[in-house]
């Protein structure tokens, strides 16, 4: 007990001013701390979903002249609307474009695929911006369907154009969005939809 109370006088400011901190530290989180695990976990999802797509991409065949449908673009869309931010966007669409390159079965569509991502991404992210705030479940998810089928409508478009001044088109331009685009965007909004309604449920 002596020494107990000898060290106790002992302790001087720094041992108050250190406890003190210890105080703080244990101290309910902030603002910023929240948004930074919120960011922190926007990232992570972006990542698992462009991992999705990545392997759905891969494994789905060439349905046309090497086309196939690209749900990475849906997930794309999904982790844009997670995580409403431009620079998000932007690096998600570049970073789907370098995936999308690597496993194109298209000759030459290597650029394209990197093209098409980014520019998709950026109109995604702004049709997105526009839709008001309080919107119910049914008519987020209905607006999401709406936005992924223009979306892949446009990426579809800048591919076959970027694609033709590149490296030219294995079929003329009407008859590949005919074929190819506009069946890739009813099955990308399709599971898009179904995508986002369990990233809704479970995240």
């Amino acid at each position: 007990m002596r020494n107990l109370a000898v060290e106790r006088v002992h302790q001087g400011p720094e041992n108050l001013e250190a406890k003190g901190e210890m105080k703080k530290d244990i101290r309910p989180k902030g603002p910023e701390t929240k948004r930074r695990a919120s960011r922190t976990k926007s990232l992570a999802l972006s990542g698992i979903l462009i991992g999705i797509g990545f392997v759905l991409h891969s494994i789905v065949p060439p349905l046309f002249f090497g086309i196939k449908p690209d749900f990475l673009l849906a997930c794309m869309f999904i982790a844009i609307f997670a995580n409403l931010d431009f620079k998000n966007a932007l690096v998600t669409g570049l970073v789907a474009g370098i995936v999308a390159a690597l496993t194109t079965g298209f000759p030459g569509g290597q650029m394209p695929s990197v093209l098409d991502k980014i520019a998709s991404a950026l109109v995604v992210y702004s049709l997105l911006k526009l839709l008001p705030s309080g919107l119910s479940v049914v008519k987020k998810t209905s607006a999401f369907g709406l936005v992924t089928f223009v979306g892949t409508l446009i990426s579809g478009m800048v591919f076959l154009g970027s694609a033709l001044f590149i490296a030219g088109l294995p079929a003329p331009f009407r008859a590949l969005v005919l074929g190819i685009v506009l069946p890739t965007a009813v099955i990308n909004t399709a599971f898009g939809v179904m995508m986002y309604s369990l990233q809704q449920r479970f995240m």
